[in-house]
């Protein structure tokens, strides 16, 4: 059966045709994970063209020993075509209710219904306010694995909560940290750490100190600005230091902040200082690296780093204050969990 031919069909409680319910379900549930199932169960599934599977209660599938009002959700295997039956045809996006269906059967999600001027986008035909009631109630007894199963989730949802968890999955792919420009490569943290030394020829470091000089010829004209972003590798993680200029309200500002490639609850294991500072004159910033998944704008929008003001800026710089020549120092180190008390501790000698 066509996925564009798909028609929604009501059911009742009771068995009355049961070679249709049977040819509804083989083509609206492809291949669920497989479990192994007694002969008997077997051969019945195989007459319908049903794959057995097994629900949390332990009872066989269609067609197998067992089925009935215990049986549990269905889990069905991500690299079948139920994400096809529950995909819309114009976003591509998976289905929520409201599932809209236009006279023929065809499917599409609430968001795009507006989108088409009321017009089904397979058939043409005029839509109305069909529900698609029957896709919604087959999605709401599916379970589905992450869709970053592949990147090591092991997480099985049911198909409604299934999106807010991904949305929050510690494994899903990170964005590329570099500020200079919109980059929209996204991969875990060793593909990153490559991309950035490759394609965006950024500085890489080993170590957990820094010392690092920003020169601007003219600073009174930079009124945003971004210094090339550095990488360093220390205690086997990688961070990321950012420095840039900005209005901050009606005062041109400069910044430098640290980033930590990788989820937010492994940051917390790290802190770091900044130091910038002249003529008998110092400025020091302590704080807890962000997580990359924080943008690199709403880490600046929230000044969580070291703010100069330009005059003080240009005062470190000395001479005529006509050009800038800011030197930030800096470390990193790892906090210790104290067994004792439960609260962290610097380790400052790793």
């Amino acid at each position: 059966m066509e996925l564009d031919s798909i028609e929604c069909v009501s059911y009742s409680d009771g068995m009355e045709d049961d070679d249709d319910a049977a040819a509804v379900t083989s083509a609206q549930l492809p291949r669920p994970f497989l479990k192994s199932a007694s002969s008997a169960g077997s051969a019945a599934a195989a007459a319908v063209n049903v794959v057995v599977v097994s629900d949390r209660a332990g009872a066989t599938g269609p067609g197998g020993a067992g089925a009935g009002a215990g049986a549990g959700p269905l889990v069905i295997s991500p690299a079948t075509g139920v994400h096809e039956l529950l995909e819309c045809p114009v976003c591509t996006n998976s289905m929520y209710p409201p599932i809209h269906q236009c006279q023929n059967g065809h499917t599409l999600c609430s968001t795009c219904k507006t989108r088409v001027h009321n017009r089904c986008p397979t058939c043409r035909q005029e839509l109305g306010d069909i529900r698609c009631l029957a896709l919604e109630k087959v999605a709401e007894s599916l379970e589905l694995p992450c869709k970053y199963y592949s990147l090591g989730c092991p997480e099985v949802f049911p198909y409604y909560s299934k999106l807010k968890h991904e949305s929050q999955c510690n494994f899903r792919p990170y964005n590329c940290p570099y500020a200079g420009s919109e980059c929209s490569v996204v991969g875990d943290i060793p593909f990153l750490v490559a991309h950035l030394r490759d394609d965006h020829k950024v500085d890489m470091h080993s170590g957990c100190t820094f010392n690092h000089r920003y020169v601007k010829s003219n600073p009174r004209e930079v009124e945003n600005a971004t210094w090339m972003l550095t990488v360093f590798h220390c205690f086997g993680q990688y961070f990321c230091l950012h420095f840039e200029a900005f209005q901050l309200g009606m005062a041109p500002v400069y910044m430098a902040f640290l980033r930590f490639m990788g989820d937010e609850n492994d940051a917390r294991n790290y802190s770091y200082s900044l130091e910038v500072g002249a003529n008998g004159r110092k400025m020091i910033w302590e704080g807890t690296p962000r997580s990359i998944r924080d943008s690199h704008r709403k880490v600046r929008d929230s000044h969580d780093g070291l703010i100069i003001q330009r005059n003080m800026a240009l005062f470190f710089s000395g001479g005529d204050r006509k050009e800038l020549k800011l030197r930030v120092t800096g470390r990193i180190w790892k906090e210790q969990q104290n067994p004792d008390s439960g609260a962290c501790i610097p380790n400052l000698f790793s």
